[in-house]
């Protein structure tokens, strides 16, 4: 059963009753409809992104790979592909939809992550939100959630029914880290006016 979770909740990922061979992390989103003709309109200038920061022991990033950071410990748009091959992203949505189905996902193989990996933070960024004057009070509805390998939800965090992101471009919506042997997920919900997340990551290099 699923745990919709509060800022700074805590819940263990247990091996008894999920199974933790992956961990999705699944973004979905839909923008809010303004106006007389609110019925035809578009969100396809609203995009946001999933992206997940690999954290050494020292609660820093370890490798920033090239100038594009293509290489590194940061899985986003232009790296959906961590260099171990055991956290990826399934691409990227560039207008959301707010079905059923999430819009962005990264997985995460646990069971096959190595050490020196000692926590995951995953954040949601707006795309030039900046420039396209946009926030997450524009947001109708968001969330990211936690399913197991089989498919089962673990939980949910709801970023739109948070009233406290209203001003803000990118929120770090929560990490997952080892804690006696095994793993446990918490929702962070720290948010922030910029729409890139480098200026996010300088706060996480040595």
């Amino acid at each position: 059963m699923a745990i919709s979770l509060v800022k700074g909740q805590t819940i263990d990922l247990s091996k008894k009753e999920n199974d933790l061979t992956s961990l999705t992390i699944g973004l979905g989103w839909k923008t809010k409809k303004k106006g007389f003709f609110a019925s035809l309109a578009s969100n396809t200038d609203f995009d946001l992104d999933a992206i997940a920061f690999l954290l050494d022991k020292n609660g820093k990033v370890a490798n920033t790979g090239d100038d594009r950071l293509n290489g590194s410990d940061i899985v986003f748009y232009n790296n959906q592909r961590h260099h171990t091959g055991h956290v990826y992203s399934t691409g990227d949505n560039l207008v959301g939809g707010g079905g059923v189905q999430d819009d962005e996902q990264i997985i995460v193989k646990l069971d096959s992550l190595g050490a020196q990996y000692d926590k995951i933070l995953f954040m949601v960024c707006i795309y030039q939100g900046k420039q396209k004057g946009q926030t997450f009070g524009d947001i109708e509805k968001a969330y990211m959630r936690a399913v197991d390998n089989k498919g089962n939800e673990i939980a949910r965090y709801d970023l739109a029914d948070d009233a406290s992101f209203q001003k803000f471009r990118s929120v770090v919506f929560g990490e997952v880290y080892r804690h006696g042997g095994g793993w446990k997920f918490r929702a962070l919900g720290d948010g922030d006016p910029t729409d890139s997340f480098v200026e996010i990551l300088r706060r996480y290099l040595y």
